[in-house]
């Protein structure tokens, strides 16, 4: 009898302890936001002395960038076009590392990546190595609903673009002063080893630098969009995370999420993936994805990342020690910074 007991007992606890909550993974109901969008301007480190001329130039081209894309999700537009008219606007500003504020390859070009990525379908369209396409995310999009493929690059994208309407500019177009200097600087420096070299900060950043965008629509479809210059003096044929499905940009019916940062490290890390299969396969929030991959998965000063997810939840951080970015929701939640 006393064994009886004692394993009726030993059955009644397990059976206690199977419907107890997974504390770790189980999630309590979530208000549902109508709409949610996030973007970023670049992960690295800006010093907090910055000129404050150009600090407030940075802070205003957030909120009007942030502006365009809310517009459209508040007016019932799709996340898609909400995150491609934000990223087209940075890649306007010069004031970024995408589009006409592109940094300089090794060899003194401009090379531009781009990638979207829809998570309702999971179709996505990427492009590397363009050097004529003024919005490069706008072609990228081209590529997801106008080809087969997912993927062009070099002069493959270029001929892609010839068949679409995306508007064309002469290379010259990217050039910007400051950022040639910047790969004169980094050219020398490279020369001698022994270099006294002054390297600002802000071009230590842009040697990693990207502009990206993250939106849920009211539709409840979910859309990442990520743009890029590369990395100042960059080698030949060099790709780095941005237009890499699933390294710098994913979307799915759970989250989206763009990447800026050190590329490589990005891309071995499959980064933009990992944080959505944690979600997923751990049942975890938004917030412990994205603190998993920043402070678990990736080294100090390796990259950043935006994510928004299917309740209109969004989540920015970097472990670069800044990152301009922006985000906000139908409920008027709204956040636009630069440090930690």
């Amino acid at each position: 009898m006393k064994y009886l007991t004692t394993f009726f007992t030993t059955l009644l606890l397990i059976a206690l302890t199977a419907c107890q909550p997974n504390q770790e993974t189980e999630q309590p109901p979530q208000d549902e936001k109508e709409w949610a969008i996030a973007l970023h301007g670049g992960a690295g480190y800006v010093s907090k002395d910055m000129p404050e001329e150009r600090k407030q130039a940075y802070m205003e081209s957030l909120e009007e960038a942030l502006a365009i894309g809310a517009e459209i999700l508040e007016n019932g537009g799709s996340a898609l076009d909400a995150i491609e008219k934000t990223v087209n606007y940075l890649e306007d500003n010069e004031l970024y590392n995408a589009g006409k504020g592109a940094v300089f390859t090794a060899e003194g070009k401009n090379e531009l990546d781009a990638a979207i990525m829809d998570g309702s379908t999971l179709n996505a369209g990427a492009v590397t190595g363009v050097t004529t396409v003024k919005n490069p995310v706008s072609l990228a999009r081209k590529v997801m609903t106008d080809s087969k493929h997912v993927f062009f690059s070099a002069d493959g994208a270029e001929k892609f673009a010839d068949q679409t309407d995306v508007e064309r500019v002469d290379p010259s177009y990217f050039y910007t002063e400051s950022r040639y200097q910047s790969l004169q600087r980094a050219l020398e420096q490279e020369e001698s080893e022994s270099s006294n070299l002054l390297i600002t900060d802000e071009e230590k950043a842009w040697r990693y630098g990207t502009v990206g965008a993250v939106a849920k629509d009211r539709d409840g479809n979910l859309a990442a969009a990520t743009s890029t210059g590369g990395m100042t003096n960059k080698k030949f044929g060099r790709v780095g995370d941005v237009p890499i499905i699933g390294s710098g940009t994913y979307a799915n019916d759970l989250v989206a999420v763009s990447a800026t940062g050190w590329g490589e490290k990005i891309m071995l890390n499959v980064s933009a993936h990992t944080l959505a299969a944690y979600m997923e396969y751990k049942e975890a929030t938004l917030q412990q994805s994205m603190d998993y991959l920043v402070d678990d998965v990736l080294e100090p000063g390796d990259a950043g990342f935006i994510a928004v997810d299917k309740y209109g939840n969004f989540s920015m951080k970097t472990n670069t020690g800044s990152m301009f970015r922006a985000a906000t929701d139908s409920e008027g939640n709204k956040v636009v910074g630069i440090w930690d």
